[in-house]
């Protein structure tokens, strides 16, 4: 497994993170395979929130593995708090009570990174910093993160924070490409041009903030997946022949495009099915040509000027 420099020195993690959303549906049992699954393909890093199941997505996770701190040891966790049931809450109290759940459930005594679930419109920076605070010095939290944030709300943010923010967690596939197309359409009257992201790739970049792509083989946002998808016969026909080219499943090559992108993102792959997991891993032992990169951004029915 190809590993990335998440950070800019910070943390070296496998380029594939495993998901666990869907773990709360699973058995200990099948969780147990998946885990061990996403372990022998060389991922080490696992993706979690307070959200997933309620919890039970992360109780599984650690029930599944058998926790010890020998286990622990070859793992990096990620969680994610501030969704509520009906609201966002980024408040000092929430994120230590998040977080102090999570840590439960896990049967962990620190998380490596914690990321803010999406942006809360009523956040308190004050509060967030004094949180994080908190949680780094007492060594609960290594490190720190959002997810669907903007430039200037990371700007915010780190205007109080003590600590770096590392991770960026962003929807990005062939599908839902909006932060790569303004750029590329930059100064047309094309739709595409408009930039809903706020410039926030190129911002990341500059920063040393890595971008985590969610749901790789995702079209809107949670409507279906476009691989073998008869709405998609284009986008497919290619997938397919560049598949067979590098003797690979679709999953592979979908995932290879993000890979292939200069940002060097970390991909997040949520699939509970344990030779899903095995075929996609195989993204990371090729690499796309700019070509064909460029052939499949077209394929999606995306346009160059």
């Amino acid at each position: 497994m190809r590993k990335i420099d998440i950070g800019k020195g910070e943390i070296l993690a496998s380029a594939i993170s495993l998901g666990c959303m869907r773990m709360a549906k699973l058995t200990e049992k099948e969780a147990n395979i998946m885990i061990n699954t996403a372990l022998e393909e060389g991922i080490d890093f696992f993706d979690h929130a307070d959200i997933y199941g309620a919890g039970k997505s992360e109780e599984i996770f650690a029930n599944a593995i058998g926790m010890t701190p020998g286990i622990r040891e070859k793992m990096l966790l990620q969680s994610k708090c501030g969704i509520r049931s009906a609201s966002f809450d980024f408040s000092k109290e929430h994120i230590l009570e998040a977080v102090d759940g999570s840590l439960k459930r896990l049967k962990t005594d620190y998380l490596d990174v914690l990321l803010l679930h999406r942006p809360d419109a009523l956040v308190e920076p004050e509060e967030v910093a004094e949180a994080f605070t908190i949680l780094h010095s007492s060594g609960k939290v290594r490190y720190f993160g959002v997810s669907n944030e903007t430039p200037l709300q990371i700007e915010l943010l780190t205007k109080y924070l003590n600590q770096k923010l590392l991770i960026n967690q962003l929807q990005f596939s062939v599908m839902h490409t909006g932060m790569i197309d303004s750029g590329i359409t930059m100064n047309m009257k094309w739709p595409s041009t408009v930039d809903r992201d706020g410039g926030i790739l190129d911002y990341c970049r500059l920063k040393d903030i890595t971008i985590q792509a969610w749901s790789p083989f995702q079209y809107g946002m949670f409507e279906g997946v476009f691989l073998d998808n008869d709405k998609f016969p284009e986008l497919n026909k290619t997938i397919n022949e560049i598949a067979v080219k590098y003797g690979v499943k679709n999953t592979a090559v979908a995932v290879a495009w993000i890979l292939r992108h200069p940002a060097k993102m970390q991909v997040v792959v949520g699939t509970m099915n344990p030779q899903r997991l095995r075929d996609t891993c195989k993204a990371t032992n090729f690499e796309l040509t700019r070509q064909e990169w460029y052939d499949i951004y077209l394929a999606a029915g995306n346009k160059l000027p």
